[in-house]
């Protein structure tokens, strides 16, 4: 008998140690990837961020690195982007348009999504789906006569005009999304806040909302990074400098016929992604449970 226990602890023992050895392998193939990945995805960054301080002749000379500085850097290129050209003007419209589609589109989905979810109606299935089916539609089909819109709207050359078309785009995909959190939270809560003397509306608000908070996340997220990131309604919609935003300010102005700013082009998607990336990090989370939580729970 202890022969054979001893036999047996020894096997299990190999078995533990191949078992770790394993995951010790995996672990440093996890580390590995994630090393490349952070590699990946930083080097385009530091090399934007070393082009924008760099002189002509440090730029465009053959056969200089383009990780470091050849000669003394310079923030003459930065300067130009904020003495030279409306780029503050642009950041300050995109804030605009992003926060005015994210106002209007949490508008119009929060009780869409919360009445397919809650009111039992006949086809809310299939009104769902169709609501989901117009985000599918590409743009590149919908411009011309989204231009005819705006003209009819007399909104040409304006914000207004993005304001105007952009939650369109938004709406139906926050509609679907959210449908799925409200959904997911069940009836019982709204009633029992019902029975305390809320009236739905009130329950709606001080119970509902709470906990479809990461959905809500989701829907701000996407509906600002799709008006801010947006190029052909506005290049379609806007030509004035004073009503540009980001997307399509920076390649207008920074692009003048054959001679491109390269390094305060460089510059601006720096000053752009940064603060973008830093927030979106801050509720990465959040957006994450918010994109998961409504394809599963939905």
């Amino acid at each position: 008998m202890g022969i054979v226990e001893a036999g047996r602890d020894g096997l299990g023992a190999r078995r533990s140690g191949r078992a770790t050895r394993r995951r010790r392998r995996g672990r440093i193939a996890l580390y590995v990837i994630a090393a490349l990945f952070v590699i990946f995805t930083v080097v385009p960054f530091e090399i934007a961020i070393v082009s924008a301080l760099k002189e002509d002749g440090g730029l465009y000379q053959y056969g200089l690195s383009p990780f470091w500085f050849t000669y003394q850097p310079t923030f003459e290129h930065v300067s130009f982007l904020f003495t030279d050209t409306p780029f503050v003007r642009f950041c300050l419209n995109t804030l605009l348009v992003g926060a005015l589609t994210v106002a209007i589109t949490l508008a119009l989905a929060l009780p869409a999504a919360y009445s397919l979810a809650r009111l039992r109606l006949r086809f809310g299935g299939p009104l769902a789906v169709a609501i989901f089916l117009v985000y599918l539609v590409p743009p590149s089909l919908l411009f011309i006569s989204m231009s005819q819109v705006v003209a009819f709207l007399g909104l040409q050359n304006t914000l207004w005009s993005m304001v105007v078309v952009y939650p369109t785009i938004t709406t139906p995909v926050a509609v679907w999304l959210l449908l799925g959190f409200f959904k997911a939270i069940p009836i019982d809560i709204e009633e029992q806040a019902m029975v305390d003397g809320y009236s739905r509306g009130q329950a709606f608000l001080r119970v509902v909302l709470p906990l479809a908070y990461p959905g809500i996340v989701a829907v701000v997220i996407f509906a600002f990074t799709l008006a801010a990131g947006d190029f052909i309604y506005a290049l379609a919609f806007v030509s004035s400098s004073d009503a540009k935003t980001v997307s399509i300010g920076i390649p207008t102005e920074l692009v003048r016929g054959d001679v491109y700013f390269w390094q305060s082009l460089l510059a601006s998607i720096v000053i752009v992604a940064l603060p973008i990336a830093f927030v979106f990090n801050l509720f990465l989370h959040r957006f994450i449970a918010g994109f998961t939580g409504g394809a599963v729970k939905g």
